[in-house]
């Protein structure tokens, strides 16, 4: 994990120049870290980082976003995309991530019975983002995400806990060894997003945003749907404040202007599987019986200014199963984004 931020922070030193620079149709990075120490616990969801980088706007309407020729004229010859009405943009994500979960009692060795396994899950994932013109007052997003990774000891969350907790001089994580065993994962995932921005003055406003969707696959499947409320000061045309969720990637714009808001907001969910509670999904291990609905109920501020964006949001999470002691979890979220030029189109030209 360490190696991880070292390289993701050098990237953003190396790139801090370009905000000025940044453009017509740059490319976005955002960087997620989320954890229930921000709020005195360490247990359940405990730790989660996540890399995403977002493509500029791929469509044949949208300024030159410095691509290879070639590569832009594959893709313009996809009928979704060179074929799209002008207003759209069509983007592409490419991300990386880790999740960990443990029981609330780490410092035990043995497996216990009546608490959530051990879990890692690492990932890499590519999605897909085509949003409606955010001239008008309303507009939609729709997020295709595919996630491939491992469970298990593989996804080096042992490592990461057991590092983190040794250099800030924490209590050992001693139960790693009950952890779910190796297994591939895969999940598809759609979502649709809807934003409400009936005001057009550039001072104080507000807007809504409601969104539905679904996630199929060996890892998790459920519906899910919600709604963020924002108030606060020249609130930007995009579709909130992000934490790491699947499709869950907001930033597709940028504004130069400066935006400080808040924010509340809501996500349900039924939970039809979830391997991190019902243990793994080809052999036998140590799982709960889960709850089949719960909800996620968030609040936060988010600035931005030119490229940059800091956002930092506390989540609530209802009791996930049944013998769960508390009624619910929460952990704090804070994610860094910036957008900067980059130019590729002398790639592959031979």
């Amino acid at each position: 994990m360490n190696k991880f931020l070292l390289l993701t922070a050098t990237i953003l030193i190396s790139l801090f120049p370009s905000f000025c620079d940044a453009a017509g149709n740059p490319w976005t990075q955002t960087l997620y870290f989320e954890n229930d120490l921000f709020t005195g616990t360490d247990s359940n969801y405990t730790n989660g980082i996540k890399y995403t980088l977002i493509s500029p706007d791929l469509s044949p309407h949208a300024p030159d976003g410095k691509l290879p020729r070639r590569a832009m004229e594959f893709i313009h010859s996809l009928p979704f995309i060179g074929q799209s009405e002008p207003g759209f943009t069509h983007k592409v994500e490419f991300s990386i991530g880790q999740n960990m979960y443990t029981p609330e009692d780490i410092a035990r060795t043995d497996l216990i019975s009546n608490d959530r396994p051990y879990a890692g899950w690492f990932y890499i994932a590519t999605a897909y983002h085509r949003k409606s013109s955010d001239i008008d007052p309303s507009s939609h997003m729709d997020t295709l995400e595919l996630q491939l990774g491992i469970v298990g000891p593989e996804s080096f969350a042992e490592e990461a806990q057991k590092l983190v907790h040794k250099l800030r001089d924490l209590r050992r994580p001693n139960g790693w060894d009950n952890q779910l065993k190796t297994e591939p994962g895969l999940a598809l995932i759609y979502e649709r997003k809807w934003l409400y921005h009936p005001v057009k003055s550039r001072k104080f406003g507000y807007d809504l945003i409601a969104h539905a969707g679904g996630a199929l696959g060996n890892v998790y499947t459920y519906l899910n749907s919600g709604a963020e409320f924002r108030t606060g000061w020249n609130i930007p045309h995009n579709f909130g404040a992000s934490i790491i969720r699947p499709a869950g990637s907001t930033r597709l714009s940028i504004d130069p202007d400066l935006s400080i808001y808040v924010f509340a907001g809501v996500n349900g969910k039924i939970v039809m599987h979830d391997i991190f509670l019902d243990g793994n999904t080809f052999t036998d291990s140590h799982s709960m019986d889960k709850n089949y609905f719960l909800a996620d109920v968030a609040g936060g501020i988010s600035i931005s200014y030119r490229h940059l964006t800091l956002s930092m949001t506390q989540v609530m999470r209802t009791r996930e199963f049944k013998r769960q002691k508390n009624t619910e979890h929460s952990f704090g979220s804070i994610t860094l984004a910036y957008s900067f030029p980059f130019d590729l189109s002398g790639v592959f030209t031979n």
